[in-house]
């Protein structure tokens, strides 16, 4: 697992030099609620406010982030992609996809649907993980 994040990190930087593993999970995330606050963004992947800040300011930076006031409550600043941050997490995932295809190429379907499935059960019991309430111990 370690050696999969590691790779992860290291293409995400390769596909787009301003691009960090976070940068790229951050605008996905974007990409997929159509847009949240930096304390959401914080709050979804237990992240501190000053990480997620300093990954906001970057990507307000280099123009792929904006922000925009909240239309029903307007102390608060929604961010958003940019058109240019859209296409470039379009151009990264493609070539993501494209990396993993080549990869597995050479598996049997019957090796790639039990990968698949794998895959989705960590992912499914890694989430109710992450979602549960913690317990307080009285030890």
């Amino acid at each position: 697992m370690t050696v999969f994040a590691r790779r992860a990190r290291a293409s995400a930087g390769r596909m787009h030099p301003e691009l960090s593993l976070v940068s790229y999970t951050l605008l996905g995330h974007l990409e997929e609620v159509g847009g949240c606050r930096a304390t959401d963004l914080a709050a979804h992947y237990a992240l501190d406010k000053s990480t997620v800040s300093r990954q906001v300011a970057a990507l307000e930076r280099a123009g792929l982030v904006e922000r925009r006031m909240d239309p029903e409550d307007h102390r608060v600043q929604v961010l958003y992609l940019t058109a240019a941050g859209t296409e470039i997490l379009s151009q990264v995932t493609r070539s993501r996809r494209s990396a993993f295809r080549e990869r597995l190429a050479g598996w049997p379907d019957e090796d790639l649907a039990r990968f698949a499935a794998y895959l989705l059960r960590y992912n499914a019991t890694a989430t109710a993980r992450d979602t549960a309430p913690t317990r307080a111990t009285t030890d």
